[in-house]
């Protein structure tokens, strides 16, 4: 069992946990992830790893509850209470390198993965711009983390009520407009973000890195259920990424297959939710 340190809500339905698991804690590197199984009935879902302490051998996710067992992690799980099985590091590792200016582009959920790259890049020599987002002011976190792991942090809302009113890609695109030279972009968010993200960056030839978070089961490659074409060619995202050039990624077809299991996905929330009418949310 892995031992639930902390558990805070971060944004509506979001959750920030930290779970023990020393030796994962020492071997993990930014843009790595691990797959957890809350108990023996329950699914393997990937998660990304956001942070580790040596200290304390906890590794920090961060939940988005959109579906059956993110929705019962965090109904049923609280500080104190074990997680079955947590596998990782797994995948490889972001390529953090002394590069110049550096872009990293957050949105939604997908701010917590960035932090810990973004914040990595900026300890390795390079100027770090930031670009977070979300709907709303409701819905953005981690943004005193970004702005400390950033040189400068650029925020932006759909509905312009924290930030600039627009999408992340809006403002990357002035930045490159602007005539700055940057030499690598990350972007990290839903899929179609980050297909926007790299249709933005392609006319200016600037090397555009995404993290693909496919439906994984086994984050071994023998499940195969990850898939994604890359330059033409089937890769995995569990062992060849998760991060991968957004401009030889296959978004259309990624999308697709993410939305493959939706049905199935909605089923098995609505079980969840008949069988569990009040939720028993524990933050403490």
């Amino acid at each position: 069992m892995y031992r639930i340190l902390s558990k805070e809500t971060v944004g509506p339905a979001i959750r920030e946990y930290i779970v023990e698991a020393p030796e994962v804690a020492r071997a993990a590197r930014p843009g790595q992830f691990l797959v957890i199984r809350l108990h023996e009935d329950g699914e393997r879902i990937p998660l990304t790893i956001v942070d580790t302490d040596d200290a304390t051998g906890g590794i920090t996710v961060v939940v988005q509850e959109v579906g059956k067992t993110t929705l019962e992690m965090g109904d049923r799980f609280g500080v104190g209470d074990g997680i079955l099985d947590v596998v990782g590091p797994l995948g490889e590792a972001s390529e953090i390198e002394r590069f110049g200016t550096v872009i990293c582009v957050g949105g939604g959920v997908g701010i917590a993965p960035l932090f810990p790259i973004a914040r990595a890049l900026r300890e390795a020599g390079n100027r770090v711009i930031g670009i977070i987002g979300a709907r709303s002011q409701e819905h953005l976190f981690y943004e005193e983390p970004m702005r400390n792991a950033c040189d400068e942090l650029h925020v932006m809302t759909d509905d312009g009520s924290a930030g600039d009113r627009g999408f992340v890609s809006d403002k990357l695109r002035e930045i490159l407009e602007s005539g700055l030279s940057v030499d690598r972009v990350w972007a990290i968010g839903p899929a179609i973000m980050m297909k926007v993200c790299a249709e933005t960056t392609r006319p200016f030839g600037v090397k555009t890195i995404v993290s693909i978070n496919s439906v994984m089961i086994d984050g071994t490659g023998m499940c195969g259920g990850c898939r994604v074409e890359v330059a033409g060619a089937a890769k995995f995202a569990c062992v060849d990424g998760p991060e991968f050039d957004a401009h030889e990624v296959n978004f259309d077809l990624l999308m697709s297959r993410q939305a493959l299991y939706c049905e199935d996905e909605a089923c098995s929330l609505e079980r969840y939710k008949m069988r569990n009418p009040v939720g028993e949310e524990r933050d403490q």
